[in-house]
């Protein structure tokens, strides 16, 4: 077969099978164009969850009749002009295939005017070479994009569309995206005919605040804690989880580069992070926006453009997760001393009042409402890129924006009911604690510890067995479950108090640079200095083992492959060398496992012959 040149038709099809997955896929690159165009506003009007039209209106600065020709047609773009600016990319399109290909697979109408133009000028595309016809329309300042039955002429593609509901979800959740970044835009969205999204634009935190309890639920706009850090030319603003719910407020877990939407693994990790001191378990929600120079950062990486590739990675992932760290421990400290402080003024308060209702309502609203609570706004030095940073809960930023300090904050509710009362009351006595039983009352009180042999064994029996269970398999399983728990958010590292340097193999720098986010996951850095191998933090389960020789090891296994999370945490717990261990509290975890667990567990226990025994020595 021949070499040849594809048909126009056909190389924009191609194409279109990377840009154009499906409605939603068609919205945003037309959004992003009117986006581009400096529109204000959007309207978005859907049939049939988008696969019988798609409809984008903007006031934006419309297309001249000269260039209109020219914007169905592939590779071509007004956002670029030399190689040099595809290096500093800001605008959100770049690449001229997204109207030459949803042109190639649809019915593609594409009307503008430009303030400089009395008549708007409407384009499309018909026949196999794709010839582009301009003719006089009616139409205001601004563009209109209509997309009509969606891969009509590619059935195959047709066929792997979902259900209308399905799809319309796909670009509901879009725009929930593009609204939260480009707050100063309104945004509306009709389908079948009816209005069913009005994003308004934005000029307040209050309103933006409005938007983002909108979009992302009114739980975590309430709780949000604003983060805002600069330093040199970062700049990381947005909301996040407060630490004192354990659950996440919403599933809203978005994070912006320059305005750009993006998924990122190193991102991902660093927000993980910081939160896996305050959040267990699911991952918390998060909107932030990153702001660097563009040079900094490429984003021509994949065609779908919600992939980025840092110059300087490292250097990213520390600055996102030492800021936010930071916020996080500011907004935790001053919680504890503003609880602190109300406790005390509560305690004084129900003294005078004693048992009047009104006194009990006030405390009750200080004990229970703290996270409510607007702290002032503080300043702090941040530990490693000495940037100002400030976090605080959203709802405080109204009083600090009028340069003032947050008043402190009592939610207007009804008196308490007599009963509530009641319960307040029985919180504010002291319980009896037995302090000389540190394990899980209830467990040991119906499972009782069993007898140890030789500071070794759980001497059990079970029907007619005699087992001896082995404490230190336990132990390294209970630690194992653990660690592998926290792995998926990664391990908490510690300084070591002393650095540990190591002679530096020069097969050691590929596989840290290869390794590096799988290092950071488990809690350990390192740094390369005049030839030495300078460990500086590492997880909990390592500060007592021999690094000089566990830090080598793990660099050869990581050099063949990369383990999955079960082999790092059975790494991980062999090499936990932890002096002491206290045989009540493991019984105590043990006791608290499922069934399935134990009984896997006592597998394990050796099986005493005492049956044998006792024939081969009968008693007297």
């Amino acid at each position: 077969m021949t070499i040849q040149i594809l048909p126009p038709q056909l190389a924009n099809q191609i194409a279109a099978g990377e840009v154009v997955e499906r409605p939603a896929s068609v919205i945003k690159e037309l959004v992003e164009n009117s986006l581009d165009a400096g529109a204000t506003r959007v309207d978005i009007e859907i049939e049939k969850g988008g696969s019988k039209l798609i409809k984008i209106h903007d006031n934006g600065s419309g297309i001249s009749k000269e260039d209109l020709g020219l914007a169905l047609s592939r590779h071509a773009t007004s956002k670029l002009s030399s190689l040099d600016d595809l290096d500093a990319i800001l605008s959100f399109g770049f690449r001229g295939e997204a109207l030459a290909s949803i042109s190639s697979v649809s019915r593609l109408t594409l009307t503008s005017r430009t303030v400089d133009q009395v008549e708007a000028w409407q384009a499309y595309a018909e026949g196999s070479d794709m010839a582009v016809k301009v003719i006089p329309a009616a139409h205001p300042v601004g563009s209109t994009v209509e997309v009509v039955d969606l891969f009509f002429n590619t059935p195959a593609r047709r066929r792997f569309l979902k259900s209308d509901k399905t799809e319309f979800t796909h670009i509901d959740e879009w725009l929930k995206r593009i609204a939260l970044v480009s707050n100063d835009i309104h945004f509306t969205l009709k389908h079948n005919g009816k209005v069913v999204r009005n994003y308004r634009a934005t000029n307040t935190q209050d309103q933006y605040l409005q938007r983002l309890a909108q979009i992302s639920g009114k739980k975590f706009a309430e709780q949000a804690i604003e983060v805002n850090c600069r330093h040199d030319d970062l700049k990381l603003t947005g909301y996040i989880q407060s630490p004192f719910f354990e659950s996440p407020a919403s599933d809203t877990q978005y994070f912006y580069v320059n305005g750009r939407l993006v998924r990122d693994r190193l991102v991902n990790h660093a927000v993980r992070q910081a939160f896996a001191e305050h959040v267990s378990g699911e991952q918390a929600s998060y909107v932030l926006m990153l702001e660097l120079d563009p040079h900094q950062v490429d984003v021509n990486v994949h065609p779908a453009k919600h992939e980025v590739r840092f110059h300087q990675s490292r250097y990213i992932h520390d600055y996102i997760f030492q800021a936010l760290q930071s916020a996080l421990h500011q907004v935790s400290r001053l919680a504890i001393d503003s609880t602190n402080k109300r406790d005390a003024d509560s305690r004084s308060q129900i003294r005078e009042t004693g048992n009047n209702a009104y006194g009990v309502a006030e405390s009750d609203h200080l004990a229970h409402d703290y996270s409510h609570q607007a702290p002032p706004r503080t300043e702090a030095k941040h530990q490693s890129f000495s940037s100002s940073i400030s976090a605080m809960p959203s709802h405080a930023s109204n009083a600090q924006s009028r340069g003032g300090v947050a008043p402190s904050y009592r939610p207007q509710a009804e008196l308490p009911s007599a009963e509530v009362i009641a319960s307040y009351g029985e919180l504010l006595k002291t319980p009896n604690v037995d302090y000389g039983n540190k394990g899980n009352k209830d467990i040991q009180s119906n499972v009782a510890m069993p007898p140890i042999l030789a500071g070794e064994y759980w001497v059990l029996a079970q029907e007619e067995q005699l087992l001896l269970l082995p404490i230190k398999i336990i132990t390294t399983w209970l630690l194992q479950h653990e660690i592998s728990n926290k792995l998926d958010s990664g391990l908490v590292s510690q300084p070591l108090l002393m650095p540990v340097s190591i002679a530096m193999d020069e097969i050691w720098s590929d596989t840290l640079a290869e390794r590096e986010l799988l290092l950071r996951k488990i809690g350990i850095e390192v740094t390369i200095r005049l030839g030495q191998l300078i460990i500086k933090k590492v997880p909990p389960y390592l500060r007592q083992s021999q690094l000089v020789t566990v830090v080598p090891d793990l660099l050869q296994w990581l050099r063949f492959e990369e383990p999955s999370n079960e082999a790092l945490a059975s790494w991980l717990a062999k090499h936990d060398d932890t002096k002491f261990q206290s045989a009540p509290d493991i019984w105590s975890a043990f006791s608290q496992l499922d069934d399935n667990d134990r009984e896997e567990l006592i597998q394990k226990a050796k099986v005493l012959p005492w049956q044998s025994w006792l024939e081969e020595h009968p008693s007297d």
